[in-house]
């Protein structure tokens, strides 16, 4: 069934609706969530940065729609939406064009049976490990074909080689299983061993900071110096915050998969399938008037948070080039290219904030016009394919660019108006940065660009009116 005939199936007409006024009187309440769980079932399979709260979705699927409606998020993330609204009783759409995103949102979605899992990552790590332990040669063989020179140079930078080795024996284990929905299962925690806040089997320190940093100083599981010899006889300031005691891939990986079956989905947990598709917001592949809920967070101006620059981490081990994954992060919204754009006419006061910005930085202001003639398509598109009488709920974050804040909230909710929408409220929500993998500590830096527009974000409420 392709993206266009499943809109087609998705077109009942709706009598349910909403007004502004409910709308309204949910962005007042505490949006926080700080004192609540929020890794239950498989909403912790893997790290995502600055994903939202599960209650903060669940709020608005369960107040302003009905069972069996449908729910769409049209930049899912890590599929936090996608995923409430299916333990709601709620049909779901999602999209997203990052490959990491799209394989989080279907294992997190789709039921298996955790006896089966467990007995399958035993085997593929019996047989991983003894691939690793008595035929070295067959994984050299495999590293050195997989791939192209520049992602392998990446790789040989950012991976010590028995690690490579590892984690080589692992995926081509994980490789060899028939079931798609299992091989996804055992991909993703694959991937959640290398991409964590603290660098999981990488040489990096950290791949929730903007730009990770490789260790100075690297011991194996055994204790063994392995790099970092240099600074012995060096007074290095805070070197202990550039060392790294690297862990066994076979240990973190049963360690994850293990985790992960305690929050596997079975079939009584969800009554209808999710469908996650790779497709870009600003042409949503829907009929209009078919969606009854959109709740989506888009990505920050100017890749305030990079996610590819922590993705490919794992990515290359799942078939993609560096290239090729360069190539895709230039087209996500509010990404930094600013050659051969289409760039909208925008209202007054987001004109005038990309101004202001372009007096004081050209290209950063040519960074914010792309930013916002994207969300001006994006929110045109979430208009076009809502109901009447239906809210679209859009969590955004500022920017601070040359000292400049930026007003996303403001600049999105008058770029809604400007299409059709009404704004009823923007609500306020303080972020708990011990549970989002931000590049920001929890100490406010006024000198830091990135923590100053980090620690709060905006939930804005657009209604459709009928």
């Amino acid at each position: 069934m392709t993206e266009i005939q499943l809109s087609f199936q998705f077109s009942e007409i709706s009598h349910h609706t909403i007004t502004a006024e409910q709308l309204a009187e949910l962005l007042v309440r505490d949006l926080d969530f700080h004192d609540q769980n929020s890794g239950y079932l498989s909403h912790n399979f893997h790290s995502f940065p600055a994903k939202f709260p599960p209650q903060l979705p669940r709020l608005f699927i369960n107040s302003l729609t009905k069972p069996g409606e449908l729910v769409l998020d049209p930049m899912q993330g890590s599929g936090t939406t996608i995923l409430e609204a299916m333990l709601a009783n709620r049909r779901a759409i999602g999209l997203d064009i990052d490959p990491l995103a799209l394989l989080i949102t279907k294992v997190k979605t789709t039921p298996l049976d955790p006896i089966q899992v467990l007995g399958i990552a035993k085997d593929i790590q019996k047989k991983a490990y003894v691939t690793f332990t008595h035929r070295p040669n067959d994984l050299i063989e495999a590293l050195e074909s997989r791939w192209d020179q520049e992602t392998k140079k990446f790789v040989d930078y950012w991976f010590e080689t028995d690690t490579q080795f590892a984690l080589m024996a692992l995926l081509l284990e994980i490789d060899k299983l028939k079931n798609p929905a299992l091989k996804n299962f055992f991909r993703l925690a694959f991937s959640s061993i290398i991409i964590t806040k603290t660098g999981g089997v990488t040489l990096a320190l950290d791949l929730a900071h903007t730009r990770p940093h490789r260790a100075k100083v690297v011991y194996s599981e055994s204790g063994e110096l392995l790099e970092g010899n240099d600074y012995k006889d060096k007074p290095v300031p805070n070197l202990k915050y550039a060392t790294k005691t690297l862990r066994s891939c076979f240990d973190e990986f049963e360690k994850r998969v293990q985790n992960n079956v305690k929050g596997l989905l079975n079939h009584k947990d969800v009554d209808k399938p999710g469908h996650i598709f790779s497709g870009n917001a600003q042409d949503l592949p829907l009929l209009s008037e078919s969606i009854d809920l959109i709740v989506t967070s888009p990505p920050y101006a100017s890749n305030a948070i990079d996610y590819m620059r922590a993705h490919k981490f794992s990515l290359v081990w799942l078939g993609h080039s560096i290239q090729d994954l360069s190539i895709k992060r230039s087209e996500y919204i509010g990404g930094e290219v600013v050659t051969e754009l289409v760039l909208e006419n925008l209202p007054a006061f987001t004109t005038q904030i990309v101004s202001e910005i372009t007096r004081l930085d050209p290209k950063k202001g040519r960074v914010l016009q792309r930013y916002y003639s994207e969300m001006a398509r994006v929110l045109r598109e979430m208009f076009r394919v809502l109901k009447p009488g239906k809210a679209s709920i859009v969590v955004v974050g500022s920017s601070i660019m040359r000292n400049r804040d930026t007003e996303t909230q403001n600049c999105l909710a008058e770029i809604g108006r400007s299409v059709g929408f009404e704004v009823p409220g923007i609500g306020v929500r303080n972020l708990d940065r011990n549970r989002r993998m931000l590049p920001a500590g929890q100490k406010v830096d006024q000198n830091s660009q990135i923590q100053k527009r980090m620690h709060e974000e905006f939930v804005i409420g657009f209604y459709k009116p009928n």
